[in-house]
């Protein structure tokens, strides 16, 4: 044993296995140092960056925005607000954002504050305002414009007529760069009279301010924070808040919503409410439009009255000098003289507009998108 042990030892094959291989690299002409070299290090397969995922629920969508406030202005909505409540709070764990609930009760008279206060006890993030009688829609919604501390906006009625699980889409379209985004309820549930009396009104809307979407008095609606800042309303303003934002320069748009049965309560919505909007609407177009420019307005109509008064009377001056046709019987040429001296009292009208707001001329009134005070170089 002790011989054949010997001879293993002495053997170059047996000495060379027992050592740790090496790689062996000899070039033509050239001899190579054996050295021993690490295998190469695997490369890690690519990963995607891990997004959040809550079970149930799916992944949850990511948004520019840090917070969002969901506006809910309300009138005797006292059956209605806790499955709003419930269904706000299944719509918000979809995004991946901060946010507060803020309920505007515009002077209810049933038990709707004490369920407001009752939720605003299990959960921090609602927060209430309370007037002491109803002012109306357009007065709850400029408080609560100024109340608001997120930097995205959302609105939405009480009635559960607007669907909360439309939020996402709507933080989605402003995060593609409008400031404003109206809901389009395309299929809506509501009695013939108020459907086809919307449809009329926003016809009229549209053709009187120009901006073309289809639906303005929708309720869900989407507001950068600059925007809602901006926006003044009383009366029944509140209907033309996309009129408003656009006649400021603010990109408007609009989106399909889902628009449900009132399951609760009864509507708000009066015929006389329609006619209190259209003067509203013209009221709006004569102040926005021309408060800056009046004689636009007074020198255009002046001017047209007086350019067919003046028609007129050259027309009857022509026939009683050509045919010798008597004037003293003639209505015409009374209307004639009377538009001229309209004409002339709208023109002075406009004349007088136009050094009023000269002299009160201010800043206050302009949309200013971006801006940077410092030194010039």
């Amino acid at each position: 044993m002790t011989s054949e042990n010997q001879r293993q030892n002495n053997n170059p094959e047996t000495v060379n296995s027992a050592q740790p291989k090496v790689n062996e690299k000899k070039a033509e002409g050239q001899n190579v140092e054996l050295t021993n070299t690490p295998p190469l290090a695997k490369k890690k397969p690519y990963k995607r960056p891990r997004r959040n995922y809550n079970k149930n629920r799916g992944y949850l969508k990511r948004f520019s925005f840090k917070k969002v406030s969901i506006l809910v202005p309300l009138f005797n909505e006292e059956e209605s607000l806790k499955p709003l409540y419930a269904e706000i709070k299944d719509a918000l764990k979809k995004i991946y954002i901060d946010y507060e609930i803020l309920f505007f009760d515009d002077g209810s008279t049933d038990s709707s504050l004490e369920i407001i206060k009752e939720l605003a006890k299990k959960d921090p993030k609602i927060k209430y305002i309370s007037f002491r009688k109803n002012y109306g829609k357009s007065a709850a919604l400029q408080l609560g414009f100024k109340a608001v501390t997120g930097d995205a906006v959302i609105t939405m009625d009480a009635d559960l007529q607007d669907d909360p699980a439309e939020i996402p889409n709507l933080l989605a379209k402003l995060d593609e760069g409008y400031d404003l985004v109206s809901g389009w309820k395309k299929v809506r549930h509501d009695p013939f009279i108020k459907k086809h009396s919307s449809k009329f009104f926003n016809y009229i809307t549209r053709l009187f301010s120009g901006i073309k979407i289809h639906d303005f008095n929708c309720g869900l609606k989407g507001y950068r924070s600059e925007t809602v800042k901006s926006i003044e309303l009383y009366g029944e303003l509140h209907r033309y808040i996309p009129v408003l934002a656009g006649w400021k320069g603010y990109k408007v748009t609009e989106t399909v919503v889902r628009h449900h049965p009132r399951k609760y309560g009864v509507t708000k919505f009066g015929i006389s409410r329609f006619f209190k909007g259209f003067i509203d609407l013209i009221s709006l177009t004569f102040t926005l439009r021309y408060i800056r420019r009046p004689m636009h307005l007074f020198g255009f109509m002046g001017a047209t009255a007086f350019f067919i008064g003046f028609l007129i009377s050259a027309y009857l001056s022509y026939d009683w000098f050509v045919n010798s046709t008597p004037l003293s019987n003639r209505p015409l040429l009374a209307l004639g003289m009377l538009l001229i001296v309209v004409g002339l009292q709208f023109f002075s009208v406009g004349l007088l507009g136009e050094f009023m707001a000269h002299n009160s001329h201010n800043d206050d009134g302009y949309s200013i998108k971006d801006q940077k005070y410092g030194e010039l170089s």
